[in-house]
């Protein structure tokens, strides 16, 4: 439930954010209400919607698997609002309903390679709890993706 009354579109006269919001439907298929109500304060806006396109649109590791470590992160942490829009999103990123359902089940599905099953782990630790991750965890990512890639995978756990 919002306690901000999220704006209209017509409520908003910053040609930037509104090219802002055409991108995202575009990526999601709608605007979030966080972004709808952060347009109060346009600059705060538009330094989230830069960071998020950074970790999230950006880099060399897959779009998919972004999304999959982030919604396993939600997960995790039990964040039902994060859960919708990064199952969205998964889905949107070619993850199919199989591989999303399995996502609790991840170290033994095989619908999962040992890479995403060392970047889905580390989501599900620190979503949970952070102290969880472990120098092993990052040993693991390291077989799998270069040190900018193991950044990229944090920051979306992070975001």
């Amino acid at each position: 439930m919002a306690y901000l009354r999220p704006l209209e579109l017509h409520e908003v006269q910053d040609q930037e954010i509104l090219s802002m919001w055409e991108q995202g439907m575009k990526k999601r298929g709608f605007i979030v209400n966080a972004a709808r109500t952060m347009a109060r304060r346009p600059n705060i806006l538009k330094a989230y919607t830069a960071l998020n396109n950074a970790v999230m649109y950006e880099g060399t590791v897959d779009g998919q698997l972004k999304m999959l470590v982030t919604l396993a992160r939600s997960q995790a942490s039990g964040c039902r609002y994060c859960q919708s829009h990064m199952t969205n999103l998964s889905s949107r990123y070619q993850a199919s309903d199989a591989k999303i359902q399995a996502l609790w089940e991840f170290e033994s599905s095989p619908l999962y390679s040992a890479a995403e099953r060392a970047a889905i782990r580390l989501a599900f630790k620190a979503g949970t709890l952070p102290n969880e991750a472990s120098q092993e965890d990052f040993d693991e990512l390291g077989k799998y993706f270069d040190e900018g890639q193991i950044i990229e995978i944090v920051a979306c756990i992070s975001l």
